[in-house]
């Protein structure tokens, strides 16, 4: 495939125009490649794990949901200078796919809902809340990985989620209006939670947002490169 079809594609599965304005310059083709692509990896983040893991596979273009690029450069050095010294030297395209996946259709809020089988879904912010029939040990084993609950609540009627680092009182003061009386999401604080307006559902950033770069690769017929987060429970 051309590579300027497939950021048209790209684009059409997740348009620009749907990120928050904070992903501006941060998302599309953000390092340029080969032009013509064979093998495609997706992954969450462009670690260096996952780089070396791409470039084993031969691919030609790495899709991820997180930009290594944060900030404006300067200078190339540390961390960021090895990442990207791997990256340019085998030529690998690296495409950058944020809040526009979150909020796209099939994107990372709604394979949540999916995984966790909520229907009659309304689209929030940068979230959405749905019926849910399942108790929170479900929710646990189906979301994977380590889960707390703030609060007191077994089996949520109606469930708000955002993928990622979700946990925003404004966002919950909407999930509230919409009838959700819990909220899933990620990183929460103490300081945010004692202003929270219902019960909280507490995950990993991997958990919420790996699943839906897993479904975008297995449905595109790419590999997709699973790099978890060492997790340590200390007892």
């Amino acid at each position: 495939m051309d590579l300027i079809t497939f950021i048209a594609e790209m684009e059409q599965l997740a348009p620009p125009e749907l990120a928050e304005d904070f992903d501006a310059g941060k998302i599309g083709l953000i390092v340029e490649g080969k032009r013509t692509l064979k093998t495609i990896c997706c992954a969450l983040d462009a670690t260096p794990a996952v780089v070396k893991k791409a470039i084993s596979a031969h691919a030609d273009m790495l899709v991820v949901h997180h930009t290594p690029l944060w900030t404006p450069l300067t200078s190339l050095t540390g961390a960021t200078s090895s990442l990207m010294r791997d990256v340019l030297s085998d030529n690998l395209n690296l495409y950058v796919m944020h809040t526009n996946f979150d909020r796209a259709s099939c994107g990372v809020n709604d394979c949540l809902a999916d995984l966790l089988s909520l229907s009659n879904t309304e689209p929030m912010t940068l979230g959405l809340t749905g019926d849910c029939t399942l108790s929170v040990e479900e929710i646990a084993r189906r979301i994977g990985g380590p889960v707390r609950v703030w609060g007191k609540i077994k089996k949520p009627r109606r469930l708000a989620l955002v993928g990622g680092s979700g946990f925003d009182l404004s966002f919950m003061t909407e999930a509230k209006a919409l009838g959700a009386d819990a909220f899933l999401s990620a990183e929460l604080k103490h300081s945010v939670y004692r202003s929270a307006p219902m019960p909280c559902i507490e995950a990993t950033h991997y958990a919420l947002e790996a699943p839906a770069m897993e479904r975008l690769a297995r449905n595109l017929g790419w590999k997709f490169i699973a790099d978890p987060p060492v997790i340590a429970v200390i007892t």
